[in-house]
């Protein structure tokens, strides 16, 4: 059986972390190949309608647009995408393999893991039985099915009140369920929530049932301070409670924490793997934001093409000497930047005088 060539970078998802990881890379010259996905393409912003916080855009973007631009700038500087899951892959030894679910194995020196997260799920009986019959993670995919329809919200933060907001251009009411006495979300959102007149929202309380044979009818809402349950009325149930990361293709060969989330050595993008670096949603658990995500996308690409560099000094016989080569080459590189540091605080320091 032929071999296929042996790429420099491939990366795998897309979103904010995987196509700034794409652009990086490309400008470096390395022709990095995404394997973008084929229904999680984009990333969680495609399921975002405007995005206000991301830089360069003073009246917003749509999500969607955004991501449509990360993946143009991505591919006018050679980035390959391929619309495909990737279903296995093996990251050990210094050639990494990624198998594709239309039967494509790629063969890479370097691989980039931007998988990102999926949603959480309430883990209540009849969730996913009700799920495309009532119950979504996704306003803007499905808002327009609850026309004239009344809503619940279940979630406090900015992804719960953005799917209310967006909900109440379709929906007759819109309730957003919170096991708190105040929204997490900022006070931007928060605010502009709170003066919407088809919003109103249940303090203190969670789902605890789901009720309906072929279509959601109702929830069954717990007092979280008192403990009493009681029933509403709604035929659609929204989750948006959060993320939990998509890693369970490379558990067991990439570290991860109590949480399944990509573990990193400290500010870089580095696994435990020589080789493989990850970036996005499937790190981080503190900020989740697309400009973090799009910096750490720019930090794993240049990690990746740095161990790149370094693999080019290392005899292919002896595969054990790259952990050194590496090592060398990051005290190296430290040592560029705060050099570069220095002399650009020393320049600011002489024009101050």
């Amino acid at each position: 059986m032929t071999e296929t060539p042996v790429r420099d970078i491939v990366i795998v998802g897309s979103g904010p972390a995987g196509y700034t990881a794409a652009i990086y890379a490309a400008r470096a010259g390395l022709a990095p190949y995404v394997v973008a996905g084929s229904v999680t393409a984009g990333g969680a912003l495609m399921n975002t309608t405007d995005v206000e916080n991301f830089p360069g855009f003073p009246d917003g973007i749509l999500g969607p647009d955004l991501m449509d631009n990360l993946q143009k700038q991505a591919e006018r500087f050679g980035a390959e995408v391929l619309w495909d899951d990737v279903t296995e892959v093996e990251l050990s030894g210094p050639v990494k393999t990624v198998v594709t679910g239309g039967g494509e194995t790629i063969r890479a020196r370097a691989v980039i893991l931007a998988t990102g997260s999926a949603y959480r799920e309430l883990g209540l009986a009849d969730e996913k039985r009700l799920s495309g019959r009532g119950v979504s993670w996704c306003a803007t995919c499905d808002g327009f099915f609850f026309r004239d329809q009344d809503i619940i919200v279940v979630g406090g933060g900015d992804s719960a009140v953005e799917e209310a907001t967006f909900l109440t251009r379709f929906g007759k009411s819109v309730t957003i369920v919170h096991r708190r006495d105040e929204l997490r979300a900022s006070k931007i959102m928060a605010d502009r929530a709170k003066a919407d007149p088809k919003i109103s929202f249940a303090w203190n309380s969670e789902v605890v049932a789901i009720h309906g044979e072929d279509k959601v009818t109702g929830v069954t809402l717990r007092d979280t301070v008192t403990g009493e349950t009681r029933e509403h009325g709604a035929t659609g149930v929204f989750v948006a409670i959060g993320h939990v990361p998509r890693t369970d293709l490379v558990a067991g060969q990439v570290d991860l924490d109590d949480n399944g989330y990509i573990v990193v050595e400290g500010r870089s993008t580095r696994t435990n793997l020589p080789g493989v670096f990850a970036c996005g949603d499937a790190v981080d658990h503190t900020y989740r934001q697309a400009i973090t995500a799009a910096g750490s996308g720019c930090s794993a690409a240049l990690d990746a093409q740095h161990y790149l560099a370094a693999l080019a000094d290392v005899d292919p016989a002896s595969p054990d000497l790259i952990p050194d080569a590496v090592e060398r080459a990051d005290v190296d590189a430290a040592g560029a930047v705060a050099a570069q540091g220095s002399d650009t605080a020393a320049a600011a320091a002489a024009a101050g005088h």
